[in-house]
């Protein structure tokens, strides 16, 4: 008698064996690829070649085998059952793109107008200011990303359980970068505020006015989104900008519900920011 073996499903650790097995093999043919590349350029003086540097091995095996629904450096936002957003994690700065292919960082005291920019999100820098929605939009979709809804907006910043301020529904002084903070109009040109003064490089290097992303620790929720109230403020879809900036939070809503609409698209000063979304994969 033939006795058949049917082929029994893969296990989950086997699976997760298979998708390791395959990196490894990736990697190993970019590595070989990457040393013949180089083989190539030592042996030939009379010809001259640019080859980009390999990512480190982690990452091209976390590029491989990441299953997570939103890119790095930006959480999953949403109730369960419902439609969920990635949200960047921090507020938007810029990298500037060359036509060799490289970039490197974009002032984030300099409007980025006529310049090739994307957008990136990432702890501990100074956040763009200067940007109006058109600039700050298209830095997104450099980025396959776009500027948040005003309710994705919202619904991040209010956290899970949906309170006034990313922390809670009371204001706590000092939480977020929002209290006691200096007026560069004031310091660097009494008070006034036009379009060339509120435009000042000098104005966010000023002492006590911007902080880096991520710096102001309380501030932030369950969803591990930082800085959505206070810092600089955060332009949206809706041609609003939200959640108040350091010298205000307040005025025109409070915390999460702040909202300016008394400027067009493209508006810029030294207090407009923004931040990214994407939708999440499923």
């Amino acid at each position: 008698m033939t006795t058949s073996i049917l082929p029994q499903a893969p296990t989950q650790a086997s699976t997760r064996r298979i998708r390791w097995m395959v990196a490894a093999s990736v990697v190993g043919a970019l590595t070989v690829i990457s040393a013949g590349s180089a083989a190539a350029l030592a042996s030939s003086a009379s010809q001259s070649f640019r080859i980009a540097e390999p990512a480190g091995m982690p990452e091209m095996i976390a590029r491989i085998t990441d299953k997570s629904p939103c890119p790095p450096n930006m959480a999953l936002v949403g109730a369960d059952g419902a439609r969920k957003t990635c949200v960047d994690r921090y507020e938007g700065s810029l990298v500037e793109l060359h036509d060799d292919g490289t970039e490197t960082d974009f002032s984030p005291h300099q409007a980025p107008n006529g310049h090739r920019v994307r957008a990136v999100s990432r702890p501990g820098v100074v956040p763009q200011a200067h940007i109006s929605m058109i600039e700050a939009k298209r830095a997104c979709a450099a980025s396959n990303k776009r500027l948040c809804r005003a309710d994705e907006w919202k619904s991040a910043c209010k956290g899970p359980t949906s309170t006034r301020y990313p922390y809670g529904d009371a204001r706590v002084a000092s939480a977020c970068v929002d209290t006691n903070r200096t007026s560069p109009m004031n310091v660097l040109h009494h008070g006034e505020r036009t379009g060339r003064t509120m435009n000042d490089p000098r104005a966010n290097q000023t002492d006590n006015t911007v902080e880096k992303t991520g710096d102001a620790a309380s501030c932030t929720n369950a969803y591990g989104v930082h800085d959505m109230v206070g810092n600089v403020h955060e332009w949206t879809a809706d041609g609003s900008f939200r959640g108040g900036y350091y010298l205000d939070t307040r005025q025109n809503g409070e915390g999460c519900d702040y909202r300016t609409t008394a400027h067009a698209p493209a508006y810029y000063d030294y207090s407009t920011g923004f931040r990214c979304c994407a939708d999440a994969t499923e």
